[in-house]
C-alpha cells in the first residue's frame, strides 16, 4: 500500500488497478474535494455535486449554485449513489476526468 500524502483511511480491499492511488501507479496533487455520487453508471468513473454559495453583491445575499465533477473510482473503494466522497485531483486521465475517489466518507 502505497503512500499518498494525505491521512485517508486506506481501503480494506486490493485492486489490480494501475489508476488507483493506493495499489497502482497514479501520483495525486492539488486540490482535495468532496460531494455528493450523484451518478455510477460508467465504468470506473462517477459524477459527484458539489454545493456552495455564491455571494452576490447587488442584493447582498447569497444564491446556491452546484457543479458537477466526473472522476475515477477504483474497485477497491464501492462507493454508490447517494454517499459522499473525497477525491483529490490527479493529472488527466480522459478528456474530462483529472480527480481520482481516495476516500467515502459516508451517506448523505
Amino acid at each position: 500500500m502505497r503512500n499518498i500524502g494525505i491521512t485517508v483511511e486506506p481501503p480494506k480491499r486490493e485492486c489490480e488497478d494501475l489508476h488507483c492511488p493506493f495499489h497502482g501507479t497514479l501520483s495525486t496533487r492539488g486540490r482535495v474535494l468532496e460531494g455528493i455520487v450523484v451518478s455510477d453508471h460508467m465504468k470506473g468513473t462517477i459524477v459527484l455535486r458539489r454545493d456552495y454559495y455564491h455571494y452576490v453583491p447587488k442584493y447582498l445575499r447569497y444564491e446556491r449554485r452546484h457543479s458537477r465533477l466526473a472522476a475515477h473510482i477504483p474497485p477497491c473503494i464501492d462507493a454508490k449513489i447517494g454517499e459522499k466522497v473525497k477525491i483529490i485531483e490527479c493529472r488527466p486521465l480522459s478528456k474530462s476526468v483529472s480527480f481520482v475517489v481516495i476516500e467515502k466518507v459516508g451517506e448523505e
